[in-house]
């Protein structure tokens, strides 16, 4: 690759780094934030879920805008966006100011990240350089993630605020650098093409009411679940109807007749439901049930951050000879491997039994994340690379929800009393959840090994428009 085109991919990766170690600082934060602010238990997890819901909610409308306004413009203005709403969260003084900063910033990411992701996938020609490219790029992502553990138990140790305003600085130097390398190119051609507005209300109603439903599962009655998806899923089928009978959809049907991409979504959703919920587990299990501090809980968890390192390393030389499905499978394997070891803990447990689970993990997931990107990437025309990257994090977005709301009402259910085997009954409970989740996640990604279909440029029937040739060459 060119000295430009590194430039252009290390801004994109910090970037994606930005995004996770914004969300891992919270997370050690939380108890802080709560201290300081006198939040409720209530409010607290809505800081969290605020988040969760512009993020999951907004990112397929996020994708579409960079196929149409331009992904250069539409990641620069939505960094800015973020810059601003997460310093404004640093001076929050009252609960609803955090939801509000959180949430906006949740909205924000959710147009940058497709917008970066289509940068990267219509830069890179499709083959080893862009896989090269994805690969660097999601490593860089787990390793954001890893690292603000260890930096926001660092940061809430001396003021919970510079959580907040930490991000800000980083932020600011990413635009800068991105504005001057990110190259200008020619505006899309919008000819015939104009926003869905409808299929964009009802796709985002649809989606955050069902991550609502989802976060809220374990503190809501059944009934009231139940009626907010059913809600959800008729806002879904009211879409599918606009985007059969949309000149320009927001999202073309006939990509879903892709069945790589259909696998690689639902097993990234699995995987991430999986992951985050372990994760919600043990930091948990590490901080009520051991008595650990926060600072510690952080570095017993960031051996998972291996994963930077063997990401742009080893699993591009596992892809460029077993193929992205065998590995991809081999990835969620491990995973199983990983929460199956961790299933008997007990309250006596030392790090060094947690250790080989731990690493594990993050083994699986160098080995998955990276590929998953590829897959649902590969072979969609460069007119739907936002799209088609909006999907894939609006999976890993509602996978994180759907994993968490299991987790903690398999934990809530199982939970019997307060005292400490009551309470690990609870967890091992719990743990059952993410296995579950990899083990389906791995019987998925089995259909794909002998996969080698074409791109996703099915013939279109009368609601899919026109066939969309996949990129050639990079732009």
């Amino acid at each position: 690759m060119s000295g430009r085109a590194w430039g252009v991919l290390f801004v994109l990766c910090g970037a994606i780094f930005l995004e996770g170690v914004d969300v891992a600082m919270l997370n050690v934060a939380l108890p802080s934030i709560r201290a300081d602010l006198d939040l409720s238990t209530g409010t607290l997890q809505w800081v969290m879920s605020a988040y969760v819901l512009g993020y999951g909610g907004f990112m397929l409308l996020g994708g579409r805008a960079a196929d149409l306004f331009g992904r250069r413009q539409m990641f620069l203005f939505w960094l800015t966006v973020f810059l601003l709403f997460s310093g404004l969260g640093g001076f929050a003084t009252e609960g609803w100011m955090l939801l509000v900063a959180r949430f906006a910033t949740g909205v924000a990411a959710a147009f940058m990240t497709p917008a970066g992701l289509s940068i990267i996938t219509t830069s890179f020609e499709e083959g080893p350089k862009r896989n090269k490219a994805l690969l660097v790029y999601s490593g860089t992502a787990a390793g954001g993630f890893s690292i603000g553990l260890v930096v926001g138990g660092l940061l809430a140790s001396v003021d919970w605020r510079w959580v907040f305003f930490a991000p800000v600085i980083l932020s600011f130097l990413i635009l800068l650098t991105g504005a001057a390398l990110i190259p200008k190119s020619a505006k899309p051609d919008r000819a015939g093409q104009r926003m869905d507005v409808g299929g964009a209300i009802s796709v985002t109603a649809g989606i955050l009411l069902l991550v609502f439903s989802v976060e809220r599962a374990s503190h809501e009655p059944a009934g009231v679940t139940a009626l907010t998806v059913a809600a959800s899923l008729v806002l879904f089928l009211a879409f599918a109807l606009i985007e059969r009978k949309s000149s320009s959809p927001l999202v073309r049907l006939g990509l879903f007749r892709s069945g790589s991409l259909v696998r690689a979504n639902l097993a990234g959703l699995l995987f991430a439901a999986g992951f985050f919920g372990f994760q919600f587990i043990i930091v948990l299990y590490l901080q009520e049930l051991r008595g650990w501090s926060t600072l510690e809980t952080s570095f017993a968890m960031i051996v998972i951050g291996i994963d930077a390192i063997l990401s742009p390393t080893l699993t591009p030389k596992l892809v460029e000879k077993f193929g992205n499905g065998r590995v991809i499978f081999g990835g969620l394997l491990l995973a199983v491997l990983s929460y199956a070891l961790m299933l008997p803990v007990g309250l006596d447990w030392s790090y060094l039994m947690m250790f080989p689970s731990l690493i594990i993990l993050g083994l699986a997931f160098s080995l998955a994340y990276g590929p998953l990107t590829i897959v649902a990437t590969e072979g969609i025309a460069e007119e739907e690379q936002g799209v088609a990257g909006g999907l894939l994090y609006t999976s890993f977005q509602f996978g994180a929800a759907l994993g968490l709301s299991s987790a903690t009402a398999a934990m809530t259910a199982a939970t019997d009393g307060d005292s400490p085997q009551a309470m690990l009954d609870g967890h091992h409970a719990a743990l059952i959840v993410p296995l579950v989740a990899a083990a389906v996640a791995a019987v998925i990604s089995l259909f794909g090994l002998r996969d080698r279909s074409g791109p996703a440029t099915a013939e279109p029937g009368a609601e899919d428009g026109p066939v969309l040739e996949p990129v050639e060459t990079a732009r």
